[in-house]
């Protein structure tokens, strides 16, 4: 290696120290001596993404496990080389956007069991540990991908969290907390959440809905969860049914568009894969190709630009577990693709 890109590797890794310095206190060191060593499309991962849930829980919790085998039995990643665990988000850090009142109560277990119900969720301590590691690990995706130029979690995407609440599975707020955390330490100005989730991220539109430097954009199917809608700055209603080409010649409508007039500093994606055919909760008509071209698209549409992007895997329903979690890996399989296309 040359001396200067060695200097190069040097000062864009401490400047990325001194971001999760303020991200996660103390033990920011594990997490930096992780990253020296990654070789290739960062991606972020945690065995704590998953916790135990009551039998026959409607919440595939265990995908998350899955979606992680899958990119290492399939070859897509290289565990020694690309894989960064997270640490748990603080209360500061979550306080970026949630009420301190709400932070407390979820964090020491204080929900009462009308607050949970909304959620989907019974608290317990294993819940609340996942959660804080799912969202720890979208603000690292988010960090990394600025230094990167593209890194990919294997969860993440809990888009109907509101500042006070939870709600539909979704109990932090990862999405926004990683924007306003990366804005309010001045590494980012702008940011754009792409959010192509079947449901529309309703928290999220909430969150910024007066926000200047955070523009939401949701493609969504229009009969739906949340039945009451919020209003993103970009909302592409769909009709049930709606498939391949008509999809992705929306997207190719509106994406391009928003990236050239707002100009973010950044793109979060949510790749959500209830938008396809056989998921259970969708509606809509997407099929694996379908996705794929999609995630495709977002990414090199992004990073061609000059544009990080940070991936994060969305929503996905299905009974059976192998089909979605192998489905969720589609994102980090584009985006693979766009990290060799792209010289990144």
């Amino acid at each position: 290696m040359s001396r200067h890109k060695a200097s190069y590797l040097w000062n864009r890794n401490a400047d990325l120290f001194r971001i999760l310095k303020q991200t996660f206190s103390s033990k920011t060191s594990v997490v930096m001596q992780q990253l020296t060593k990654i070789k290739g499309l960062p991606i972020i991962h945690h065995d704590g993404y998953v916790c135990e849930l009551p039998p026959k829980h409607r919440f595939p919790m265990r995908k998350f496990h899955g979606v992680f085998e899958h990119l290492l039995k399939d070859g897509i990643i290289n565990r020694s080389l690309q894989v960064i665990e997270p640490l748990q988000v603080t209360k500061e850090v979550a306080c970026n956007v949630h009420q301190e009142e709400y932070v407390d109560k979820f964090f020491s277990g204080r929900t009462t069991a009308s607050e949970q119900r909304p959620t989907g969720f019974v608290w317990t301590p294993e819940l609340a540990s996942r959660v804080r590691y799912e969202t720890g690990g979208t603000v690292l995706t988010a960090e990394i991908s600025l230094q990167r130029g593209l890194a990919c979690s294997t969860a993440g995407g809990t888009h109907h969290a509101f500042p006070d609440r939870g709600a539909g599975f979704c109990l932090l707020n990862d999405l926004a907390i990683a924007a306003q955390h990366l804005i309010n330490i001045g590494k980012t100005n702008k940011v754009l959440i792409v959010d192509l989730d079947v449901h529309q991220g309703d928290g999220t539109a909430f969150i910024f809905k007066n926000v200047d430097s955070v523009y939401t954009f949701s493609m969504h199917c229009g009969k739906n969860f949340p039945f009451r809608k919020q209003q993103s700055d970009l909302d592409v209603v769909l009709d049930i049914g709606t498939g391949d080409k008509e999809y992705l010649s929306l997207l190719i409508d509106y994406l391009p568009f928003i990236l050239d007039s707002f100009r973010p500093d950044l793109v979060i994606y949510d790749a959500g894969v209830d938008t396809h055919k056989d998921d259970e909760l969708g509606k809509l008509n997407l099929s694996d190709k379908g996705l794929f071209e999609r995630d495709y698209y977002v990414d090199s549409t992004v990073i061609g630009r000059g544009i990080p992007c940070a991936t994060v895997i969305g929503g996905g329903y299905s009974q059976d577990l192998n089909q979605l979690s192998n489905r969720h890996t589609i994102v980090h399989q584009a985006a693979t693709k766009v990290w060799h296309v792209q010289g990144l």
